[in-house]
């Protein structure tokens, strides 16, 4: 029984699941993202005072 659980165990960590593009893109892309909406947060900084 617990043979029958490792080997299922061996068969499925070989599964390797490749990415859609490279981790360094992941990066750039997350950065750009969160730079784009520093830049909506800093557009909106004085809206509140004007009224």
């Amino acid at each position: 029984m617990i043979s029958a659980v490792v080997q299922a165990a061996e068969e499925g960590s070989e599964i390797v699941n490749e990415l859609p593009i490279p981790p360094l893109a992941f990066g750039l892309l997350a950065f750009g993202a969160l730079v784009s909406l520093l830049l909506v947060t800093y557009a909106f900084r004085s809206i509140g005072t004007r009224h």
